[in-house]
């Protein structure tokens, strides 16, 4: 299969995306910025395309205009193996304008939403004990960022 890199689409805001989401995540780069020269539709040094890596995935930030927004049906998902990497990405993704969703969800202040799930929750939430899994999935319903010992101590409880 040939290689995938996701396409992000700005609004004036591709780099400053590039740098914000290269110092977040480990082992990234801004890779390449290409500008616009002379004689193009835009002032010759705007930002056109960012081209960045995060812990090894390729993405391309483009400046492409007010026509299209981002919303939840993309989303790209972060597997955490802790409560401090799950507070590390949600605390870095909110700040500066995000907004907190419900179940791990959020959106970054340039609009792009993200899960922030803990490897753990998925086994807690497909228990083969189906009340324990249930008394997860409630627990987790009430959150917005995933508190995992909170769901751990939900789904061990007995119920009454």
């Amino acid at each position: 299969m040939p290689k995938q890199i996701p396409c992000l689409w700005f609004d004036g805001q591709a780099e400053q995306a590039a740098q914000h989401y290269t110092s977040i995540f480990p082992n990234s780069s801004i890779d390449e910025v290409v500008r616009y020269g002379p004689d193009s539709f835009m002032p010759e040094g705007t930002v056109l395309t960012a081209s960045f890596t995060l812990d090894g995935q390729q993405y391309l930030a483009l400046n492409g205009g007010p026509q299209y927004t981002f919303s939840e049906a993309i989303s790209f998902q972060i597997m955490c193996a802790d409560q401090e990497e799950i507070d590390h990405y949600w605390d870095r993704l909110t700040e500066g304008g995000g907004e907190e969703g419900q179940c791990g969800w959020l959106k970054d202040r340039f609009g792009v939403s993200w899960q922030v799930t803990p490897i753990e929750l998925m086994t807690l939430l497909n228990d083969p004990d189906p009340g324990r899994a249930k008394r997860a999935t409630d627990a987790m319903m009430q959150m917005r960022r995933i508190d995992l010992a909170t769901i751990r101590r939900a789904a061990d409880s007995v119920p009454a």
